[in-house]
């Protein structure tokens, strides 16, 4: 499954948006020191961003702004990586279409390895447009597992986007049962209180998740009350 499979399932910006602040906080309880998915909310002056990164050698950025929404991905295994040629070329395609108002990203410091952005996969999708967008990118031609682009491991449990596909892979990532409910409250993107977290983690640190949660954007947390 490549890009073009993925971005027809993926919401509109804003949806998108909570649906990665509520990954970033689900992570943030489960494990802090191992989290996969990470948001920023002052990533930038004018920017927010999304953030995932495995550990690895793979890694994702989602950049939001008044423009709309940027991203580009890396899967470090993908034939179309720029570390496959001597050069460091991207991939034909993959961001000569790029919008001139998401340009500046594809040289972001953050973004980029030895001068050349670390992308397998880019992506877009401006204020007023009705759907994502990529470039004319043709997929390797010599792919038997169908990896392509590694777009299906990066972005696989963002496109799902429900609370049962992040418990999914939360219970083989942390290797523990994942409370289902207590999911769910995070990704209505309801205050936290002391009971969720302790179901997803009863050794997190309350006063700790807050904080983080705080520096997503996500809701003010609560108190002691139930789910």
């Amino acid at each position: 499954m490549s890009v073009h499979e993925i971005l027809p399932g993926l919401p509109d910006v804003a949806v998108l948006r909570d649906r990665c602040r509520a990954l970033a906080v689900l992570e943030a309880v489960m494990d802090p020191a191992y989290a996969l998915f990470a948001y920023d909310a002052a990533w930038l002056e004018t920017e927010e961003a999304a953030l995932m990164d495995n550990g690895s050698g793979d890694d994702y950025a989602i950049v939001f702004s008044a423009a709309g929404a940027w991203g580009r991905g890396f899967a470090h295994e993908s034939a179309m990586s720029p570390y496959a040629d001597d050069d460091l070329a991207l991939w034909p395609g993959l961001v000569e279409a790029v919008p001139e108002v998401f340009r500046p990203y594809l040289t972001e410091p953050a973004f980029c390895d030895e001068d050349a952005l670390r992308a397998t996969v880019v992506f877009w999708r401006e204020t007023g447009d009705g759907a994502w967008r990529t470039g004319p990118v043709e997929m390797p031609g010599d792919d038997p597992h169908g990896y392509a682009d590694g777009a299906r491991d990066l972005f696989g449990v963002l496109a799902a986007g429900t609370p049962e596909a992040y418990r999914e892979f939360a219970e083989d990532y942390h290797e523990r049962p994942v409370d289902l409910d207590a999911v769910r409250h995070v990704f209505a993107l309801r205050p936290l209180t002391e009971a969720v977290v302790a179901a997803l983690n009863p050794e997190a640190d309350f006063a700790g998740v807050a904080a983080a949660a705080a520096r997503t954007g996500y809701p003010a947390a609560g108190g002691a009350a139930s789910m």
